[in-house]
C-alpha cells in the first residue's frame, strides 16, 4: 500500500464548509436539550422534547409528544454539524441523526442544500443515503420540513438568511437547529472499510458498480454531488453484505431550474428532461485530492463528479493512501508527486495538460485493460473526454462482465 505524509501536502483548500466552533457549554446542552427528538406525523408545528412536558411559545401552552427518537451516542463531529447514533422507539430500528446548527449563513447554506437535494428525490436508491425526515428546531419548537415549504415563515426566513449572506433568522441567544433523520451506517466509512482489510477483487467489483449506479442515479435525478470522497460514501452491512451508500449532500447542487448561464430560478418547475452536463457551475469546492482540473479554475458541470469518482476507484484498488495533514488520518486518494511534494491529480493536470498519468501505479497490478482505460477516460483533463454517469455506467457493467 503506498502512503505518504502530509506534511509535504501544497495544501489549497477550496472546500466551501465554514467552521463551526462549539461554544463552551454546549456538549451539556446537546445532552439534554437532544436526548429525544420528537416529530409529528403533519407540517404543523410540532415540539421538541426537553427534561420538562410543557413549552409556552406566544403564549400558547403545548404538551409534548412521546418523542420517536432516543439519542444513543454521538458518532461524528464535522465542520458544521454533529451525528448521533440513535433509534426509533416504534419500530426499533436504529438511524443516523444529524443536526447542524443554522447560526451562520454559510451554514444555513449547507444545511439547504443537503436538504433540497435529498428530498427532491422522488425515488429511494440502494447506494444514496436516504432522508427519513427533516425538522427544523427553534426555541424549543420543532416543525417538520417538505421540500419548497412556502407556507413556513422559518423555512422562508432560512432561504432568506442564505440568499443574503447576513443574519436574519435568529440571534446567538435563540439558536435555530435543522435536524437530518437518515438510515445509519454502521459499517463507517469507505476508507475505514478499505483499509481494516486484505484486499478483495470481488468486493472492488462490487463497489465500482454501485458507486457508477448511484452516480448515474444522482445526476438522472439533476443533482451534482460536488463533494464525492471516501469520507462522503458509508458502509451498510444489514444485508450481510456491504452495501455504498452515497452520503453528505452539503456542497451539492439540484440542477433543475437553472438556466445555461446557471443562474438559479427558484420555483421554476424543470426538473424534466434536464441534462446536468450541460449546466456550469463557478463555485470552486470539494476537496483537494478529488477536485477535477477545472474545478480549480471554477468552471465546470456535472463531468467533475466522474474526475472524482475516477480518483476514489483508483485509490481503491490500488490502496493508494496518503496521511491527512489537519486529522493525521489515512485517506484513500492518488496524488503526482512534483519534488518533495505530493499534489492532487486535478491540480497537476491543470498544471501540465499534457501530463499522462501512470495507471495503475505498481508494476504488479491486478488491474485490467478495460478497468485501466476506464480510469483513463474519467481522469481526462477536457471533461468533454471523460464519460457521462450513464455512458459510465454502462462501460463499467461491460467491463465487470468481461472480467
Amino acid at each position: 500500500m503506498n502512503t505518504v505524509g502530509g506534511d509535504n501536502w501544497r495544501r489549497r483548500t477550496r472546500s466551501a464548509r465554514a467552521c463551526c466552533r462549539q461554544q463552551p457549554g454546549a456538549r451539556a446542552e446537546e445532552s439534554s436539550v437532544l436526548r429525544c427528538l420528537s416529530v409529528g406525523n403533519t407540517e404543523e408545528d410540532h415540539d421538541m422534547e426537553e427534561d420538562s412536558g410543557l413549552f409556552k411559545q406566544d403564549n400558547l401552552e403545548r404538551r409534548v409528544m412521546a418523542p420517536r427518537y432516543s439519542l444513543l451516542r454521538e458518532v461524528g463531529r464535522g465542520t458544521y454539524g454533529v451525528v448521533y447514533e440513535a433509534v426509533a422507539r416504534r419500530s426499533g430500528a436504529k438511524v443516523a441523526v444529524k443536526k447542524l446548527r443554522c447560526d451562520a449563513p454559510e451554514n444555513v447554506e449547507l444545511a439547504l442544500q443537503e436538504f433540497w437535494a435529498l428530498a427532491s428525490l422522488e425515488k429511494r436508491h440502494q447506494n444514496v443515503v436516504h432522508l427519513e425526515e427533516c425538522v427544523l428546531q427553534r426555541n424549543g419548537m420543532a416543525q417538520k420540513m417538505s421540500h419548497g415549504n412556502k407556507r413556513s415563515k422559518q423555512y422562508l426566513r432560512l432561504v432568506e438568511t442564505s440568499l443574503k449572506g447576513e443574519r436574519v433568522l435568529s440571534s446567538p441567544e435563540e439558536p435555530c437547529y435543522l435536524w437530518f433523520v437518515m438510515e445509519f451506517c454502521e459499517g463507517g466509512d469507505l476508507n475505514q472499510f478499505i483499509l481494516s482489510r486484505r484486499p478483495d477483487p470481488r468486493t472492488n467489483n462490487s463497489f465500482m458498480l454501485q458507486l457508477t449506479s448511484a452516480v448515474a442515479f444522482l445526476h438522472e435525478n439533476n443533482i451534482v454531488h460536488r463533494d464525492l470522497k471516501p469520507d462522503n460514501i458509508l458502509i451498510s452491512e444489514k444485508s450481510g453484505t456491504p452495501v455504498l451508500k452515497v452520503a453528505d449532500f452539503g456542497l451539492s447542487k439540484v440542477c433543475a431550474g437553472l438556466s445555461n448561464t446557471g443562474e438559479s430560478k427558484e420555483g421554476d418547475d424543470q426538473n424534466k428532461n434536464v441534462n446536468v452536463n450541460k449546466f456550469w457551475l463557478s463555485s470552486a469546492c470539494g476537496s483537494d485530492f478529488y477536485m477535477a482540473p477545472e474545478v480549480w479554475e471554477g468552471h465546470y458541470t456535472a463531468k467533475a463528479d466522474i474526475f472524482a469518482l475516477g480518483i476514489i476507484i483508483w485509490a481503491m484498488l490500488e490502496r493508494i493512501t496518503f496521511i491527512d495533514a489537519e486529522s493525521k488520518r489515512e485517506l484513500l486518494g492518488t496524488y503526482v508527486r512534483q519534488g518533495s511534494d505530493i499534489v492532487p491529480v486535478g491540480e497537476a493536470l491543470l498544471e501540465n495538460p499534457k501530463m499522462v498519468l501512470n495507471i495503475p501505479q505498481k508494476r504488479r497490478s491486478c488491474m485490467s485493460d478495460g478497468v485501466r482505460k476506464l480510469l483513463r477516460d474519467m481522469l481526462a483533463v477536457n471533461p468533454q473526454d471523460r464519460p457521462d454517469a450513464f455512458e459510465l455506467q454502462t462501460r463499467m457493467d461491460q467491463v465487470m462482465c468481461a472480467a
